[in-house]
């Protein structure tokens, strides 16, 4: 986020909570530190991809919409955007890298359902140099972190300022 859009995520419609980037700005700064260092080296479709993928599963409308709208800007395809929730059963639009990804996406974001499965990692580390594989954990931990800041403050979607 650049500072444009950290003031108009401050200056967005109210919930009734309180104001995150406001009221923890250090914290909040730490995590925009840590979602710029985790997608450093990744291919920026395949990051908008698993952003959407997290947010559609932890069901943060706030973080779906910004994320579909980085990603049509960044010029991805409207038909890839549709079936990003039902990869499994559209494989022929995503690659094998993209496809490794959200299914680590989908065990990391629901780790509370069995862990992160040998077979979805094993196959993670086949598509991924180790580097990269850090990388890709680093960030679908980092939208898991902002999908529950957006949700405990019930952040409204739409109002991101982008």
């Amino acid at each position: 986020m650049t500072t444009t859009e950290i003031n108009a995520a401050a200056s967005a419609p109210r919930s009734g909570r309180l104001d995150f980037a406001r009221q923890a700005p250090k914290v909040f700064r730490a995590v925009l530190g840590l979602d710029a260092a985790a997608r450093e080296g990744l291919d920026p479709a395949l990051v908008e991809l698993v952003q959407i993928r997290s947010s559609q599963l932890n069901n943060c409308a706030y973080c779906l919409h910004m994320h579909t709208g980085d990603a049509r800007k960044a010029g991805e395809s409207e038909e890839r955007l549709h079936m990003t929730g039902v990869w499994r059963e559209a494989k022929h639009f995503f690659t094998e890298k993209e496809q490794a990804a959200l299914a680590l996406t989908e065990a990391v974001t629901l780790v509370a359902d069995g862990g992160v499965p040998d077979e979805v990692y094993g196959t993670a580390a086949a598509c991924f140099e180790e580097r990269e594989l850090a990388q890709l954990l680093g960030l679908i931990l980092t939208i898991n972190t902002w999908n529950r800041i957006a949700l405990a403050t019930r952040k409204t979607a739409g109002t991101d300022g982008r």
